[in-house]
């Protein structure tokens, strides 16, 4: 069987315990994409979905004429967060480099080119938002801060924050307890203005994976893929992710060889 095949089981055949795991674990796949495809779209839905809407408490239905910075468009959380706030109606921005301007164009937004402009000094001339995306991190947070609408209830969301890295150099609970403090810093930094500063990681969730197959199968949204490595290349596969600047997802198809 091939990752993401469908199981052909019906309910009768699972005991309780197999019904919880099959429908929290499995996904029909959407039905005009390949198993490749396929493969790219769970990690950055379910990062997506956790970052904006989890945690950013976005809906559809709130979504509408409101305004989106992401910063790091073109890679696989990127396009995919694109393709999402253009398919609820929102007014999309993002920064991306020269080679990715035409994709990141394509799915709906609005470029800065981070290597020919200097990205804080063109923001500084257009409306500020109700929402940013960073996919960055860094001194980027920061900056991008004061970009937020003030006391609208506006939302920076950040993908890279020092949770994980505390925890793997400190230990769990150690890490945990400087996080926390670094966290209330951004939440500080964010309350005197009105702003939101929020952390977000990796959260799976069957829903959102089940609304963004509907939204493939009609065309508003699509998986955009780097690069594709067989088996064999996995060693290949993971210098190109660890180099970074991708073009969508790096995806391995175990049948190829």
């Amino acid at each position: 069987m091939r990752f993401g095949e469908l199981l052909l089981l019906t309910n009768r055949e699972l005991t309780p315990i197999m019904l919880y795991f099959y429908k929290m674990r499995f996904q029909k796949k959407p039905a005009n994409i390949s198993h490749v495809e396929a493969a790219s779209l769970p990690y950055v839905i379910a990062t997506t979905w956790a970052a904006l809407c989890t945690i950013g408490e976005l809906t559809e239905s709130k979504a509408p004429s409101k305004r989106i910075l992401i910063l790091g468009g073109s890679g696989g959380i990127g396009t995919f967060a694109i393709q999402l706030a253009k398919a609820w109606g929102m007014h999309v921005t993002a920064t991306c480099g020269t080679d990715a301007v035409d994709l990141v164009k394509g799915l709906g937004a609005d470029v800065i080119d981070y290597k020919t402009k200097n990205v804080w000094k063109e923001l500084s001339r257009v409306q500020k938002f109700d929402y940013i995306l960073d996919n960055l991190g860094g001194e980027n947070t920061d900056n991008a801060l004061p970009f937020l609408k003030s006391w609208q209830k506006s939302q920076l969301i950040t993908l890279l924050h020092p949770l994980l890295g505390n925890s793997d150099r400190l230990g769990v609970v150690p890490g945990l307890l400087r996080s926390a403090v670094s966290a209330g810093v951004d939440t500080l930094k964010g309350l005197q203005s009105g702003r939101s500063v929020r952390w977000a990681v990796f959260i799976p969730n069957g829903a959102a994976m089940d609304k963004v197959r509907q939204m493939v199968e009609n065309g508003q949204v699509r998986p955009v893929l780097h690069q594709v490595f067989p088996f064999s290349e996995v060693p290949a596969a993971f210098k190109q992710v660890s180099e970074g600047h991708l073009r969508g997802k790096v995806v391995i198809d175990m049948e190829s060889t």
